[in-house]
């Protein structure tokens, strides 16, 4: 069996406690999955540490729309560190560029040294930069435990070859997680295509609302989509994972 961690990105209290009975070995905590991931509430993260009973790791995104940040955003983001360390988080996600896309390199590395003791992944900014490969050497430069990528493509199945290059290219100096549309069927492909050990996926379903028969209010039409987590998703991943 390979020697494998598999993170759930989860938003909500239900999702992480399907994570502790499906067996994920950590949490990534965000709100906003739709927007791709934003800073949770502080009080997310206290009902989560203390109900999962897992490593939670927390993103760090004070809002969508681009990952270079002004200086009142980052000071935001030194706030969330700082809050979410008292709260019993063990890592954070975060990630910053430079105007021309590049990692930067010398303000993550004011971060990572910010949240110490905690673990730091610089989440998938990374897979919009010019060069991954450069990329990549920036971030193990800042300090940063862990890189989520999808090797630069909109899934990790299409960019499974460049995240393999990138497995390779790390030589253990930084853990590097798949991530991004990981589906159950494409896991063990995955997992021997990338050499990788780090796995990390959402698995959420998105939950269909019956049309009320008494005129009650219809939530999933008034109040967008909602999604849940089956822990039975998450075994079954884990396993096609390990017996890859």
């Amino acid at each position: 069996m390979r020697n494998t961690i598999f993170e759930l990105c989860a938003e909500t209290i239900d999702a992480c406690i399907a994570a502790k009975e499906g067996g994920a070995h950590r949490i990534e905590l965000c709100s906003g999955l739709s927007d791709g991931g934003l800073t949770p509430s502080h009080g997310l993260v206290r009902s989560v540490v203390e109900c999962s009973g897992l490593p939670v790791h927390v993103l760090l995104r004070p809002r969508g729309g681009g990952f270079l940040y002004t200086k009142s955003e980052i000071e935001v983001m030194r706030e969330d560190i700082q809050h979410v360390k008292e709260l019993g988080a063990v890592g954070v996600v975060l990630g910053l560029l430079q105007p021309d896309g590049s990692v930067d390199v010398e303000g993550i590395r004011e971060l990572v040294q910010l949240a110490r003791p905690m673990k730091v992944t610089f989440h998938r900014a990374f897979d919009v930069t010019p060069s991954l490969p450069r990329a990549l050497e920036d971030v193990i430069a800042t300090g940063c435990d862990r890189v989520l990528t999808s090797g630069g493509q909109r899934d990790a199945m299409a960019g499974a070859s460049c995240v393999g290059e990138l497995v390779a290219q790390a030589n253990h100096r930084i853990a590097v997680a798949v991530g991004g549309g990981l589906q159950i069927k494409d896991a063990a492909s995955l997992a021997r295509l990338t050499g990788a050990a780090h796995f990390h996926g959402s698995l959420r379903r998105k939950i269909t609302a019956e049309r009320p028969s008494n005129g009650a209010i219809d939530e999933s039409r008034s109040f967008g989509a909602r999604y849940a987590v089956d822990p039975e998703d998450i075994r079954s991943l884990i396993h096609q994972l390990q017996s890859a």
